[in-house]
């Protein structure tokens, strides 16, 4: 049974908010339990100011490994790059070991070669062999209005991968690399941001009862460890009636 929780929060500015708090406390005790913690970055506007928030605050950096949860095939240091937003918002701004910093490879000009790159480079980090799939101390995750999260979207191949931690997506007929369903599944605490009205449709979609995950990849989100959804009024405007017993309003 998936420990869900749905908080819902004025504007972007309150989950922002909401989920710096969250991830500090995360953090805390992920070094508390065992000396380290592994975060998974998520791309986008809406995470942008948490990193920031993060990057003002006095952490033992040296103990904090990043890594992204998916990555546009572009380099590092390109404007659409989810690793390029990550240095500029937070993690050029403090003193974080560049060894620390973990992220999708993209130089390859080959993406499945660059995905099995990575496959190897967090097994490696986490010691797991074939198989097996490593506990992500932090995920983070957004979720586009067509209820794609990472870069699982609705109807490609991916979305089939099991044996893998990193995979080619597929945008449009961009290739992006990504984690795979059961990766982000194996998290400790998995944390989807979502906010404004063009979320409705794929939010009810998703924490609804009935509709096709492949259609809503979103929905094939199911953690063993803890799932919390931080999402702003207008986006959760139809979710109130089914989700009662879920939802914390702030």
């Amino acid at each position: 049974m998936v420990n869900k929780s749905i908080e819902v929060l004025a504007d972007k500015s309150a989950i922002v908010e909401r989920a710096t708090i969250l991830v500090l406390e995360k953090i805390q005790t992920a070094l508390q339990e065992r000396g380290q913690c592994a975060i998974a970055l998520a791309g986008g506007s809406t995470p942008k100011p948490l990193y920031e928030a993060i990057a003002a605050k006095s952490l033992p950096w040296e103990k904090i490994h990043i890594f992204w949860g998916d990555e546009r095939y572009v380099s590092h240091d390109h404007p659409d790059s989810n690793c390029n937003m990550a240095r500029q918002a937070w993690l050029n701004r403090v003193d974080f070991p560049p060894g620390n910093i973990h992220p999708m490879p993209t130089g390859a000009n080959d993406p499945s070669a660059d995905a099995d790159r990575h496959d190897g480079e967090i097994r490696e980090f986490f010691g797991v062999k074939a198989g097996e799939f490593p506990p992500f101390d932090i995920i983070l995750l957004g979720m586009g209005d067509d209820g794609h999260t990472a870069s699982l979207f609705p109807h490609t191949e991916v979305l089939q991968v099991r044996d893998r931690l990193i995979a080619v997506g597929n945008k449009s007929g961009q290739p992006r690399l990504t984690f795979t369903i059961p990766l982000i599944n194996r998290g400790r605490c998995v944390i989807f941001l979502a906010a404004g009205a063009n979320k409705q449709n794929a939010l009810a979609n998703v924490l609804g009862d009935s509709a096709d995950a492949r259609e809503y990849p979103s929905r094939f989100i199911q953690p063993e460890g803890e799932l919390w959804w931080f999402v702003d009024e207008m986006a959760a405007k139809t979710l109130e009636a089914n989700h009662r017993s879920l939802i914390i309003d702030n």
